[in-house]
């Protein structure tokens, strides 16, 4: 197995406060990687420490292998919180600039990349003028430049409209088809990531609290029973205690979806209300990809 990234029990406090709890990950080759949480549950701080813009109090990384990280993060491209640009420059003076800086010669790349992110007709508008979307586009632009092997994304989608949403989705989509380079996004909504991602890291206080592909997170949410009545608690305790019943949960809708006995339906059915609930749904699907989001991480998302 390849990976191009190995990260190893990372931890970061801040003034006596844990921010990253023995995070660790191991990425491969040409896959994009959802760094899925809450705000504020260390997915920034893990990125800034993937970058060297803060170090870590323990554990330890890899990137292509070498534990040389300031070597091989010239392989790697990191956008952090927000686009770096000077929003008095077009998009082109700022690519051109970036370009300079960071010695490439090619000075075709930059009207290329600009094309790609669809920034060519820009023309004469600073970047203070451009909406969230257009500024992520030149970040995208920029970190380019390089040719990355590995992209750092902090919630690169984070306030962009649902049409903005699928640009970057298919432009990453399409870099990683073409290139094969390898993309960790971060993001605190999972639906956004869900048609793009290959696998998922889910954080919660800093500590990795599920690692799963996109095949096994689609797995666990497709069978269900989706239950409704007039009192889900006390349902709830009849299906513990008359049925066995104990892989279910209850959603922030005050729904009860159960995970097992699945082919038992007019049993769970009979049973309930033969206790005096009124059934108002009862039925077999899948369970959203929220719903299993928030789950795992609770409401505060």
């Amino acid at each position: 197995m390849e990976y191009v990234m190995e990260i190893d029990k990372l931890s970061k406090n801040y003034g006596g406060k844990c921010a990253v709890d023995g995070f660790s990950l191991k990425m491969e080759k040409g896959h994009i990687y959802g760094l899925i949480g809450p705000n504020g549950a260390g997915k920034t701080t893990i990125m800034k420490m993937m970058a060297g813009l803060t170090a870590a109090d323990s554990g330890s990384m890899k990137f292509f292998g070498s534990d040389d990280l300031d070597k091989k993060r010239e392989r790697i491209s990191f956008i952090i919180e927000e686009p770096y640009m000077d929003y008095g420059m077009t998009a082109r003076q700022n690519t051109e600039y970036m370009r300079l800086l960071r010695g490439i010669p090619d000075e075709k790349c930059v009207d290329e990349l600009l094309d790609f992110v669809g920034l060519t007709g820009t023309g004469k508008k600073p970047a203070k003028d451009f909406s969230l979307g257009m500024k992520q586009r030149l970040g995208l632009a920029m970190s380019l430049l390089p040719k990355p092997e590995i992209m750092v994304l902090d919630e690169p989608i984070n306030g962009l409209d649902p049409e903005g949403i699928i640009d970057i989705r298919n432009m990453l989509g399409e870099l990683v088809s073409r290139d094969n380079i390898t993309v960790l996004i971060s993001s605190h909504i999972l639906k956004e990531l869900s048609e793009l991602c290959t696998d998922y890291a889910i954080v919660k206080n800093g500590k990795l609290i599920e690692e799963l592909s996109h095949e096994e997170l689609l797995q666990k949410t497709r069978s269900c029973l989706a239950l409704n009545t007039d009192d889900i608690a006390r349902t709830a305790t009849v299906l513990e205690e008359e049925l066995n019943i104990h892989n279910y949960r209850i959603t922030h809708e005050n729904e009860i979806l159960i995970y097992e006995r699945l082919d038992e339906l007019k049993l769970i059915s009979k049973t309930v209300t033969d206790h005096g609930f009124i059934i108002t749904r009862l039925n077999p699907e899948g369970e959203s990809l929220e719903d299993y989001y928030i789950g795992k991480v609770g409401e505060e998302v």
